[in-house]
């Protein structure tokens, strides 16, 4: 085959050894991964919030940011949880550009994995040790799951991934809460086929062994958009689109039934401050249904310490270098408004 070794093999017990949990950080961990199943399964009604940047490249603009939130999800604790995105991986679509703080650590410098590693473990371990607030990350590379998968409490598989058949079958052997993505097309038949998959046991070969997955009740959709066959916008957030969410929901055997709209992408066009808007249409369509009241109970938001983006270049600290995020000021009147309307 037309491989070549790079390094030898991977020792996972050595990688969880790298900025492992202390026993009180686990502890706390524990307590917010309990909230958050909570509020999966509908015991609390809080809204739930997976809110940072689109990719977490610079560790020092995500240690602010997350710092910030801390003080802020301690005044809105009664009504809103918020999970910290720290997206460590970003998928490219034909393979260039800045691919996340696995390939590069500098988003200038050369790809290495094997350091990646430690520097992803070290950044969402610094987020739970330093702010008490536990992390979402995106599982672009179903292997690599083990070797963040006892520091995160979120995992989210995207639009790219959500049709492959290893993403589905590994996401039904997560602990976590784990968001399905629509595709890009925002088919969702598709969508709904890959939570019944995630829901139910599968037996597959995971990292070279034979496997028996758990299932995963927690596995619930992610609403992001999609494109037509022109590339034009199809946002999927909208009040008829929620009812079709909701009937898809009604009509299968799943459990837990919960969605989270992702107010970027494409049902914003990239269009960073549409977000607003979208959070504020979803907060007010959910009051005319008892269903979408009860289950559409979560907002993925893209957001950094200041507005925009910039190139993997640029020197403006705390600001996207892939896509456009909401900065800090209006994150944070965003977030006071969705714990005084919801």
């Amino acid at each position: 085959m037309s491989f070549k070794a790079l390094s030898q093999p991977i020792d996972f017990a050595q990688v969880k050894s790298l900025s492992k949990l202390t026993t009180q950080q686990a502890e706390k961990k524990a307590i917010r991964d309990q909230e958050l199943k909570n509020i999966i399964e509908g015991k609390s009604q809080k809204i739930l919030l997976l809110i940072g940047p689109c990719s977490a490249h610079d560790e020092d603009a995500v240690m602010e940011y997350v710092t910030r939130l801390a003080k802020l999800q301690e005044r809105v604790q009664d009504k809103v949880f918020m999970v910290p995105r720290v997206y460590t991986n970003k998928p490219r679509t034909n393979g260039d550009g800045y691919k996340g703080l696995l390939h590069q650590q500098n988003p200038e410098g050369e790809s290495n994995l094997i350091q990646g590693i430690a520097a992803v473990r070290s950044l969402h371990n610094r987020v739970i040790s330093e702010t008490s607030l536990t992390t979402a990350d995106e599982m672009l590379y179903p292997e690599n799951l083990e070797f963040v998968e006892d520091l995160v409490s979120y995992i989210a598989v995207g639009a790219r991934s959500v049709e492959d058949q290893q993403h589905r079958f590994v996401a039904s052997g997560i602990d976590q809460p784990t968001g399905m993505k629509n595709p890009t097309s925002g088919n969702l038949k598709v969508l709904f086929n890959s939570l019944y998959a995630a829901q139910q046991k599968q037996e597959f070969i995971f990292n070279g062994m034979e496997v028996e997955s758990s299932a995963n009740p927690l596995a619930h959709v992610v609403l992001r958009g999609g494109l037509n066959e022109y590339g034009e916008n199809l946002p999927n957030y909208h009040y008829e689109d929620l009812l079709k969410v909701v009937e898809h929901y009604k009509s299968g055997q799943y459990k837990n039934p919960f969605i989270v709209i992702d107010t970027n992408h494409d049902n914003s066009g990239k269009q960073y401050k549409e977000q607003v808007r979208i959070v504020k249409e979803t907060l007010i369509n959910r009051s005319w249904n008892d269903d979408m009241k009860q289950w559409v109970r979560g907002f993925m938001i893209e957001s950094f310490l200041e507005n925009g983006r910039q190139e993997a270049n640029g020197k403006v600290f705390g600001q996207s270098i892939t896509d456009p995020c909401l900065g800090w000021a209006e994150t944070e009147r965003l977030v006071e408004y969705i714990a005084e309307n919801s």
